[in-house]
């Protein structure tokens, strides 16, 4: 792990908190906060986690700093056969510390292809819906740059969901749709026992996301 960053003159070392943004910014040298933890950084996340991912090149090990998990994932291999794992990355001020994010947009990619790191599809889902403005034109570069037809079709998919409240235009939606899958394939595993296909996007989802059940009380 790389050196912390140093803490604010006067404070007390013995009851000063550290932020785990900056905790996990400094994790490595170039560590990128993302997926979850990037959706927790903007304040868009449905539930709060302890677990804080960060993307770096670089050997990095799990560690447990009081009752907060820090891990690491490599970048996307797409991006780096294109050496462009900075693209969509965001500097941002944490306590006068600069520290590296993923932007909003490439976020909402990166959860949605590794459901995992983003929490599930329901906290995904939940998280995602309450960001009110987003750049369509990055996401659309970003999700094209990753070069994987199904991610390209979850997004296309979650944003077709969302078109009218995003003011999103038919034209953003068909530069996606031309990359979806030519044939069906599973947004993941969970599909395969209960799933229905969206035609559009060629895609198996599951019924439970398609009619959104959490929202059944």
């Amino acid at each position: 792990m790389s050196s912390l960053p140093r803490r604010q003159n006067g404070a007390d070392p013995t009851t000063y908190p550290i932020n785990p943004f900056l905790l996990g910014g400094y994790a490595t040298t170039d560590a990128v906060l993302g997926y979850h933890t990037a959706l927790a950084f903007y304040q868009v996340t449905y539930s709060v986690s302890y677990r804080f991912v960060y993307l770096t090149q670089q050997q990095s090990k799990s560690f447990v700093f009081n009752t907060d998990q820090f891990m690491s994932t490599a970048f996307p291999q797409a991006l780096l056969n294109k050496s462009q794992k900075d693209s969509f990355v965001n500097t941002e001020d944490v306590q006068g510390l600069p520290v590296r994010v993923t932007s909003l947009e490439r976020t909402l990619v990166d959860v949605l292809d590794r459901p995992l790191l983003g929490g599930g599809w329901e906290e995904i889902w939940r998280s995602l819906d309450t960001i009110e403005r987003l750049k369509i034109d990055n996401i659309i570069k970003y999700a094209l740059l990753l070069n994987n037809s199904i991610t390209t079709a979850k997004v296309g998919f979650y944003l077709s969901q969302r078109q009218q409240e995003l003011k999103i235009s038919l034209v953003q939606l068909e530069q996606l749709r031309r990359h979806a899958p030519k044939s069906p394939r599973y947004i993941d595993a969970t599909a395969k026992k209960d799933g229905k296909i969206v035609a559009d996007w060629n895609l198996i989802v599951p019924t439970g996301l398609l009619n959104k059940n959490w929202q059944v009380a």
